[in-house]
């Protein structure tokens, strides 16, 4: 047996033999897997849930919110070690729209401030760029992009669909933005935009998107890795977003763990798992 972890370190249940594990580094140490077979970009996504599976609740006055209790610093530690990996964070529209009213934070750009300086650093000694490139998938085009953005010299891709209005289109187009229309619609699937974004370079996509891109990249066999924060919490709710929604996926589901730590220091009483899981 060993000692308990301290606040700054977890434990690795999985594999096996456990050990324990520092926090800061537990993401930036890893070796991404390569593309999944025939995709031409290495595609991970993460996610925050709680026991009973939700990742966002919907409040009375329908705006959109991550569940109290689910986030703390601990896991927005490695979410930004995830960040620092990609050469091309993917968003999405509905992600835009909350940003500006208010009701989700900024998570466009990495290794900012005090705490993450060496995320920065360990990003310089690759060579990479100061900041990930942002891709935006929108059907309707309704963007209020944030001015950081351009604070930050980020590149900016929109992808979007033939039914998207045209007007939009060009304006976005007028604005700078490099605007791709990737198919008929309804909405932007994942290996269209994963091909759109390879062809400009970028080799690892962080889809920080919402349910409907996980589905299509699992459906499309795009996505490589799947990382879950799973807070030892039920939230509850009438009103969720959970990881997926649709028709069943079948074998497009099924994943494979790589990794799995537990976390005792999230803060109060509560723990959370950090999980990994390997798709494709």
């Amino acid at each position: 047996m060993f000692s308990p972890p301290t606040s700054r370190e977890v434990v690795q249940l999985f594999p096996l033999p456990a050990r324990k594990r520092r926090l800061e580094g537990l993401y930036l140490s890893e070796s991404l897997p390569p593309p999944a077979a025939g995709a031409p970009a290495l595609v991970y996504a993460n996610f925050v849930t709680s026991l009973d599976g939700r990742i966002a609740v919907t409040d009375a006055d329908g705006a959109t919110r991550l569940p109290e209790g689910l986030t703390n610093p601990r896991d927005w530690r490695l979410f930004q070690e995830l960040q620092a990996h990609a050469d091309c964070l993917v968003t999405h529209g509905g992600y835009l729209r909350a940003l500006a009213s208010g009701s989700l934070g900024n998570v466009l750009q990495v290794g900012l401030g005090a705490d993450g300086a060496d995320i920065a650093r360990w990003r310089a000694d690759r060579g990479m760029t100061a900041q990930p490139a942002v891709a935006v998938l929108s059907a309707s085009l309704d963007l209020p992009v944030p001015d950081s953005l351009a604070a930050h010299r980020q590149p900016v891709h929109v992808l979007t669909t033939a039914a998207a209005p045209r007007d939009r289109i060009e304006a976005l187009g007028e604005a700078g933005f490099d605007v791709v229309v990737t198919g008929p619609g309804p909405w932007v699937r994942s290996r269209d935009a994963v091909e759109v974004l390879a062809g400009h370079g970028y080799r690892r996509l962080y889809l920080q998107t919402g349910p409907r891109m996980l589905e299509t990249a699992l459906r499309d066999g795009v996505l490589s890795r799947l990382y879950l924060t799973i807070g030892h919490r039920v939230v509850g709710g009438e009103c969720f977003d959970t990881m997926l929604r649709g028709a069943v996926l079948g074998e497009a589901g099924a994943v494979r763990l790589s990794a799995l730590y537990l976390d005792e220091a999230a803060g109060g009483e509560y723990g959370q798992f950090f999980a990994c899981f390997e798709a494709g």
